[in-house]
């Protein structure tokens, strides 16, 4: 039997097979790992309910809750992780990151959640009470903070509501950088150079970044440039903008119309911040896994 639309390839799966948690205890087999990721997939890309399912991908329940269970004990992260190092190994990771936003509008579906019985992924710092929803005349929104490299692949996301400001989520963005190696060696957690729209190019984030040794390439705001000026001297240079390193940035962009084609990630339908962040993690493996393996 051939693999459907929008299911795992024969190479994928064996890049992720060896990573999936073994069933133990009394539970008995888990149902087929692959048949239930290929359910999740299909609900990703088509953006209907869970009960719609097709049968062939046995119960949608087990498949919702084996998303629940992967997103709290950390799988989901653990996969997208070990993609990216074994890219990083044969040097294909491109450490020029590009950094955005997009807001994705909330469906009435999506608001709602109980305050109790989230699971949090292992490591998040998302509360029960936060499920990144913002409110504004257009209805509810929550807003994907992106991190790519250099081809356009996720190297770091962030979930906030709608109304949240695009600066204060760059930093963040780059702490959650943790690339590690597959031989000996401390994991790589900080890019060559950042590129990035004028909101996020303040003074302070200027000076974090050189603080860091990240090069950084965003247009100066003309306020910004206005207070310089009128310090005189005291105010310094103008910071170095290359405009032809800096049209590279439309990577980031690419990336949110590559997210963006699993409609359930095009609007949101999850009640909880925490399923909602694992559907991108999924989301963003699959565009790892797309791309050609080259040897080492």
């Amino acid at each position: 039997m051939g693999v459907g639309r929008g299911e795992l390839t024969d190479a994928a799966w064996a890049r992720i097979e060896p990573l999936l948690p073994v069933a133990t205890g009394r539970g008995g087999r888990w149902r087929d790992h692959r048949q239930v990721i290929n359910a999740i997939l299909w609900r990703l890309r088509t953006g209907a309910p869970w009960r719609d399912v097709p049968a062939k991908y046995g119960p949608w329940k087990t498949a919702h809750e084996r998303l629940r269970l992967w997103t709290a004990d950390g799988t989901w992260e653990t996969i997208l992780d070990h993609v990216r190092v074994k890219d990083d190994s044969i040097g294909k990771i491109e450490w020029t990151f590009s950094i955005d936003s997009t807001n994705v509008r909330v469906h009435q579906h999506g608001a709602g959640a109980r305050k109790k019985g989230a699971a949090r992924p292992t490591g998040s710092k998302t509360s029960r009470t936060d499920e990144a929803l913002g409110r504004s005349r257009g209805g509810l929104t929550s807003k994907i903070h992106l991190a790519v490299d250099g081809r356009g692949l996720p190297m770091s996301v962030i979930l906030t509501p709608g109304q949240a400001g695009d600066n204060p989520q760059l930093l963040p963005l780059l702490d959650q950088v943790h690339v590690k190696r597959e031989g000996p060696g401390r994991p790589r957690k900080r890019p060559d150079r950042v590129l990035a729209d004028k909101a996020y190019s303040s003074p302070a984030t200027r000076r974090a970044l050189r603080a860091r040794g990240i090069a950084f390439t965003s247009p100066e705001k003309k306020d910004h440039a206005a207070n310089r000026q009128r310090k005189g001297s005291a105010g310094g240079r103008p910071p170095a903008f290359a405009p032809q390193t800096y049209a590279s940035r439309n990577v980031v962009e690419r990336c949110f119309n590559r997210l963006k084609q699993f409609r359930a990630l095009a609007t949101r339908y999850t009640k909880r911040a925490a399923y909602y962040r694992a559907e991108l993690t999924i989301a963003a493996i699959i565009l790892w896994l797309r791309e050609p393996q080259a040897s080492p």
